[in-house]
Order: C-alpha cells, then sequence, then structure tokens
C-alpha cells in the first residue's frame, strides 16, 4: 500500500469514528421519543405530559449549544466528546429505573446538555482536519449515520418493548454510549496524528485563538435571519419524528409497537435526502439555493398530506417521510456545511453551535405544541400548522440568499 493509499485509509477511518461517535448520540438522544408512546401507555400519562421530557431536553440541548459550541473553539474536540457521551451515558442508566415523569424530565434536561457537547466540537475537529472536499464529505457520511441511527432506534425500540420492556431501551443504549465513549477517547488523536501534516498543525494553533468579534462576526455574515429558516426546519424535522408514532396510533389504530415501526421508514427517505442535497449542493455550491429547494419541495408534500391525512396510511407516511427528508437536507446544508466557511474566523464550533441551537428552539416548539394541537384540535389543523410553518420557511430562506456574505469571500 503506498503513502496516498494509506493516507486515504487513515481519512475514512476518521471520518468512521465521527460518524460512529454521531450515531451513538443519536440514539442515547432519540430514544426516548421513541418510546414516548409505550411510556404513556405504560405510565398512564397523556401526551403533553409526556412530551416535557423531550421539551426540557431539547432547551437544555440548544442552550448547551451555544455554550459548549464557545466553549468548544478553546478545548480539545477528543476530550469535550468524550464527557459528552459519558455523561449521556450515565443519563441513560439512571432513566431505565425511573417512573415519576418529573424526575424523568430532569434526567433527560442533563441529558440534552451532554448531548450539546458533541456537535460543535465534532464539526470542529473535521473542518481541522480535513480538506475541504473531504469535510464535505464527512458531513454527508455523518448526517446519513444519524438517519441510520433513527432507523436502528426505530427498530431496535419495537423490539424491546415486544421481547423484554421499555426499560431495557435506556440500559443498552446506556451500556453502547459507554463503549463507544471508550473507543473515541483512545483512537481519535492516533488517527488524526496519522492524517495531519505541518500545515494541519499551523491552522489548527491558528483556529485555537479566535480573535474577530462574534457579535460582528453573525451580523456582517447575514446570519440572524438563517437562525430563523433554522428554527423552522427544527420544529417539522424533530416534530414529526416524535409524533408520526402517535399519529399512526391515533388514526389508524396500528398499535403502539406497529405504528413505533412504521416510522424507520422517516430516515430511509433522510439518507436519500442527504446525498441528493450534497448532489445539487455541487452543482449549484450555494447552501441557501439548496435549501430554498427542499422548503418546495416539502410544502407540495404537505399539501397532498393535508388531502390524505385520515383515508390512506401508505400515502401519508410517505409525505411526512419526504418532509422530515427534505428537513435533513436543509439540515445538512446550513448546519452541516455552512459552518465551514467560518474556518479562518476561528469561529467554527461557535457557530455550529449556535445553528445547532436554533434548530431545537425549534423542536422544543414542536414537541410540546404538535402535543397540544393534536390533543385539542385533531390532527388536521396540526397539519395544516405544518404547511404554514413550511410556508414561512420558504419566505425566510429567500430573503437569507440575498443578505448571505460568506467569511470565506473576504
Amino acid at each position: 500500500m503506498n503513502i496516498k493509499d494509506d493516507n486515504e485509509l487513515n481519512i475514512t477511518l476518521f471520518i468512521a469514528l465521527c460518524c460512529i461517535v454521531y450515531f451513538s448520540s443519536y440514539i442515547t438522544r432519540i430514544n426516548y421519543g421513541a418510546t414516548i408512546a409505550e411510556i404513556i401507555s405504560s405510565l398512564n400519562l397523556t401526551k403533553t405530559l409526556a412530551s416535557m421530557v423531550v421539551t426540557g431536553s431539547f432547551i437544555t440541548y440548544g442552550a448547551g449549544q451555544i455554550l459548549n459550541g464557545f466553549i468548544g473553539d478553546y478545548i480539545k474536540p477528543r476530550t469535550m466528546i468524550f464527557y459528552g457521551l459519558a455523561i449521556t451515558s450515565t443519563c441513560n442508566l439512571i432513566m431505565a429505573s425511573l417512573s415519576n415523569i418529573y424526575i424523568m424530565t430532569a434526567i433527560w434536561c442533563v441529558n440534552g446538555f451532554a448531548q450539546s457537547m458533541m456537535w460543535p466540537p465534532l464539526t470542529r475537529i473535521m473542518v481541522e482536519n480535513l480538506s475541504q472536499d473531504n469535510y464535505k464529505k464527512a458531513c454527508v457520511a455523518v448526517s446519513a449515520a444519524a438517519s441510520v441511527a433513527i432507523i436502528f432506534t426505530y427498530i431496535f425500540v419495537p423490539l424491546c418493548i415486544t421481547l423484554l420492556n421499555w426499560r431495557w431501551v435506556f440500559l443498552l443504549s446506556a451500556v453502547w454510549g459507554a463503549i463507544i465513549g471508550l473507543l473515541w477517547i483512545f483512537q481519535v488523536d492516533k488517527l488524526i496524528q496519522k492524517i495531519g501534516s505541518n500545515d494541519d498543525r499551523a491552522t489548527l494553533t491558528q483556529v485555537i485563538n479566535p480573535s474577530i468579534r462574534l457579535g460582528k462576526l453573525l451580523v456582517k455574515s447575514g446570519l440572524i435571519p438563517i437562525t430563523l429558516v433554522i428554527v423552522l426546519q427544527g420544529i417539522l424535522r424533530d416534530g414529526i419524528t416524535t409524533w408520526m408514532p402517535s399519529y399512526i396510533d391515533d388514526i389508524y389504530n396500528l398499535g403502539t409497537s406497529i405504528s413505533i415501526l412504521t416510522a424507520a421508514i422517516l430516515p430511509i427517505f433522510s439518507i436519500i435526502s442527504v446525498f441528493i442535497s450534497s448532489y445539487i449542493h455541487r452543482k449549484i455550491k450555494s447552501e441557501l439555493i439548496s435549501s430554498l429547494l427542499f422548503w418546495i419541495v416539502g410544502l407540495l408534500s404537505c399539501l397532498i398530506l393535508v388531502i390524505v391525512y385520515a383515508s390512506q396510511a401508505t400515502i401519508s407516511i410517505l409525505m411526512m417521510s419526504i418532509i422530515t427528508g427534505c428537513m435533513h437536507g436543509i439540515n445538512l446544508m446550513l448546519i452541516g456545511i455552512l459552518p465551514s466557511q467560518f474556518k479562518n474566523t476561528g469561529r467554527v464550533s461557535t457557530v455550529s453551535g449556535i445553528l445547532n441551537a436554533f434548530t431545537y428552539v425549534g423542536s422544543a416548539i414542536s414537541t410540546y405544541a404538535i402535543a397540544a394541537l393534536s390533543d385539542n384540535y385533531g390532527w388536521k389543523i396540526t397539519i395544516l400548522t405544518w404547511c404554514g410553518v413550511l410556508i414561512l420557511g420558504i419566505i425566510i430562506n429567500t430573503i437569507s440568499i440575498k443578505l448571505w456574505h460568506s467569511p470565506s469571500d473576504e
């Protein structure tokens, strides 16, 4: 094997390690949402009460993204990610023994904060150690890993519920998270040393000490309206993912296990969308224009869903899958690829954390709001509300295209 092939192998292994870390962060975070229908049934809860756990974790995750994103530009990503995995594994272990919804909410809020210690430093460590082309490939791979994690979770959870009970979901997730945390801490530096060059080390030293004022950077780049686009994306992406099993159970009476299992189709479309969005971005070379195309497709799908929401289970599931797939495409463009344009400012982790935080502002709003809307007004009004969110997304995304100014152009 020549030096070039050896280096490509090390890059591939590094990207794979980042993927498995992000995969693990997902299964230790979305497992409650996947289990929520069974927890509601088992503990005799209302949807609104049970949703407090997810809403609380979204709030702490979003707030933590900003704080940990800022911190992540100053301390080693390796250390931050390890502690995030360690704490989230502990929270999952504790959840396996709880029945009080208020204590569960508190523990899952801690989990949300721990989860926020992973994405910003993961973005930074990939930006600093990969070329621009390899970074884009890594973003696609990591995004796909997240979708694979969703597929795994929505297959794994009903199996656990059927063969054991919902508590085993958290117990096994805790064990997995601990194993991956140890793998990360012992392997990541070895891989970085193998793929790093002197130029990479110089760049790393440069970006550890960011000097550009954050407020000025956010305003000058036109990033503020983009955060609103991301909020709307978060409302639909996580709102539909969390409540689709309940929707299927409420409307089509398929039972909780089957309803949860049907949601496994959502990330299949997310993976397809991630690769489509990567292809579109290579052709258009604009994250925001690519994002706009996904908003339009999402709106058309939602309009079809309004028509068939209570009469065609297969088409309803398909349309919701397309909508969430579109939101994952937007997520890749605006939260995955866009922060790399801030590499020379030394603010990759900070910007990545801020953008991802706004996703979970939307997620927190939607988790509670969809529960309240569906409980009080039914699913048709809820779906019409999704259409409104999509229209608003198209408008603000269009405005963002005109205001955006990439720091890499300077």
